[in-house]
């Protein structure tokens, strides 16, 4: 499957903005079952430096500075995909919990996707006693660990409700934990520590999920959203599971970026010189190419 995806992200501010320098994330990953055909960002007002490097991740992050005073600054990232994973694991294959937990202390790599760098509690997921004995209802003894983390996936999912308004970007674990509401990152965070909590790696996925209109509605325009998921390391690899939506990363999932949780992979993070309020705007579209009727080279700018 080939998609084209866009995601604009849109500020206002109340008072102009003489100075922002911010850093973005928002070039889809090669590997993992897809591969990037094309991408394009394009920032407005124009940024006076910009640079792209590969994080500690190896996440495309791309640093820019914009010195031109202005009350509206716009991103947009054109992207074409092409996506095909393989099939999910058996739940009755992998090994059990009690011996990935013990190969990731054997595992002498320090490579970025090595497990060692996300068994430990990081700065949006700390390692927190509730959520570890909430995990471990999932992971009986000599239990299967993929099993595990996909029985742990669905409870999150029965458990706990999607709510937009009851949490933001810098809400504590404990504090969605404790409510059993909030958003995709909320759903992320909770499980990440619950497998952490019980020595096993799990990275925070950000990126996008294909959205499917009711039947005989159409595609609305910009409806789709950024997304997260969980990858859990089961000794014979990194597995995504989604526990907003209780289900396996298939080819409806297209990847971002990935760390130890947001912190690592926000999309846009950074600072501004100004005063006043702001307003932001994100949309996203992620479409099959045959389906598709926005230009993938972004000429057909996106209202927002």
């Amino acid at each position: 499957m080939i998609y084209l995806l866009r995601h604009v992200t849109a500020y206002t501010y109340r008072n102009a903005v003489t100075h922002a320098r911010c850093t973005l994330r928002l070039t889809p990953r090669d590997g993992e079952g897809q591969r990037v055909l094309s991408h394009r960002l394009r920032i407005h007002p124009a940024p006076q430096d910009r640079e792209t490097i590969r994080d500690f991740f190896g996440n495309a992050a791309t640093t820019l500075t914009v010195e031109t005073p202005h009350r509206a600054f716009r991103i947009e990232a054109v992207s074409r995909i092409e996506v095909e994973r393989m099939e999910l694991p058996d739940l009755a294959s992998g090994l059990a919990w009690e011996e990935v937990r013990e190969r990731v202390l054997a595992c002498p790599s320090l490579a970025p996707d090595a497990p060692v760098h996300f068994v430990s509690p990081s700065r949006r997921v700390p390692l927190v006693a509730e959520v570890t004995d909430y995990a471990r209802a999932s992971f009986p003894l000599k239990g299967g660990a993929y099993a595990g983390a996909v029985d742990l996936m669905r409870r999150i999912h029965a458990d706990f409700t999607f709510d937009s308004g009851a949490t933001d970007v810098a809400t504590p674990l404990t504090q969605a934990f404790a409510g059993r509401h909030g958003v995709c990152q909320d759903f992320a965070h909770v499980m990440i520590a619950g497998l952490r909590g019980l020595g096993l790696p799990a990275a925070y996925v950000s990126g996008y999920l294909r959205t499917r209109p009711p039947p005989g509605m159409k595609r609305l325009e910009g409806a789709d959203a950024s997304h997260a998921w969980v990858a859990v390391w089961c000794g014979d690899g990194w597995h995504g599971l989604d526990p907003t939506n209780a289900m396996g990363v298939e080819d409806d999932h297209i990847v971002l970026a990935h760390g130890r949780d947001y912190a690592d992979v926000a999309p846009v993070a950074g600072i501004i010189a100004g005063s006043g309020s702001q307003h932001l705007t994100v949309a996203v579209d992620m479409v099959p190419e045959d389906e598709a009727d926005f230009a993938a080279a972004g000429d057909q700018p996106l209202r927002v």
